[in-house]
């Protein structure tokens, strides 16, 4: 499993790099040619997306590290903290395009009408752009990883990018050339909300979020099904990048030897490693069934 997912990682960020950069020359050399201010805007987008695959690279390669003394539950969050990184990239970009666009509009005397070279990079860019971010999400879902994730999510903007930039061009030669500028503005504008949402996620993924009510309720359905372990509760998942580790009570026969008890929350931490790849170490903690108590107290009364 490592090693496919490692091979995997490492084609999807290859494919994403070789990918922009012909977008990146392309985006720009055409439109600085066509005179479409939008089109330069796209390729510094596309340029700074160079730079975001390479650091979720890095995140997926630092995640994939194993355990060792000082991290005994291994590097994932790499890959969250690479996908906070690109948010950081994405920002910077955002901003220079918005504040060019904004210089553009408040001097429409600089705006030039771009040609029709613009429109059909803008078509060429919808195709690209859609067949690597779904490729590079599919990869990034399959192996879990935010990082990768994160990457094709901020590919895909582009497929929207690519759109306004077309019907830009069109409308600027039907007498509307203030269009082109406000199109570098959406395009701007999208890369934020891009920012915004692989930033949540991935704060989310560092800050420990209450994972998703179907996997709590595999892991308790996992658990129930162990010979003599009943009621699992108090289940708490905590993820790091691609994997995560899960906490969870049991409530044991009272009468049984602490031996029995032991080999019984072996056997729920194997059940439930077994079952749910993406879970890597499991606690369980026992309690007797019939006794009623409060979780949040430190120590039992």
């Amino acid at each position: 499993m490592d090693e496919f997912r490692n091979k995997s990682g490492n084609k999807a960020a290859l494919v994403a790099v070789i990918a922009n950069s012909i977008l990146t020359i392309l985006n720009i050399t055409i439109g600085l040619m066509s005179g479409s201010y939008a089109l330069v805007s796209e390729g510094a987008h596309t340029l700074s997306d160079i730079a975001t695959s390479v650091i979720a690279f890095i995140g997926f390669k630092i995640g994939q590290k194993p355990a060792d003394e000082d991290h005994p539950i291994g590097h994932g969050r790499a890959e969250a903290i690479s996908g906070l990184v690109i948010v950081l990239f994405l920002a910077m970009v955002s901003y220079e395009i918005i504040s060019g666009a904004f210089y553009k509009i408040i001097h429409p005397e600089l705006i030039t009408v771009p040609d029709f070279y613009a429109a059909i990079m803008a078509v060429l860019g919808i195709i690209i752009n859609l067949a690597i971010s779904e490729y590079i999400i599919r990869i990034g879902k399959k192996i879990k990883s935010p990082a990768i994730v994160a990457d094709g999510e901020h590919q895909r903007t582009d497929i929207f990018s690519s759109i306004a930039i077309l019907v830009g061009v069109i409308v600027s030669n039907m007498g509307y050339p203030i269009l082109d500028p406000l199109i570098g503005l959406v395009i701007g504008l999208l890369i934020i909300r891009t920012a915004f949402k692989i930033g949540r996620e991935n704060i989310d993924n560092i800050m420990g979020r209450v994972p998703s009510p179907e996997l709590e309720n595999r892991i308790r359905r996992i658990a129930n099904k162990t010979p003599n372990a009943q009621e699992a509760h108090n289940i708490r998942v905590d993820y790091f990048g691609s994997y995560a580790t899960v906490y969870l009570h049991i409530k044991l026969d009272g009468k049984l030897s602490l031996e029995e008890s032991h080999k019984i929350a072996h056997q729920v931490e194997n059940n439930i490693l077994k079952n749910i790849p993406e879970v890597k170490y499991v606690m369980v903690h026992a309690c007797p069934l019939g006794v009623e108590y409060d979780h949040e107290q430190k120590i039992d009364k």
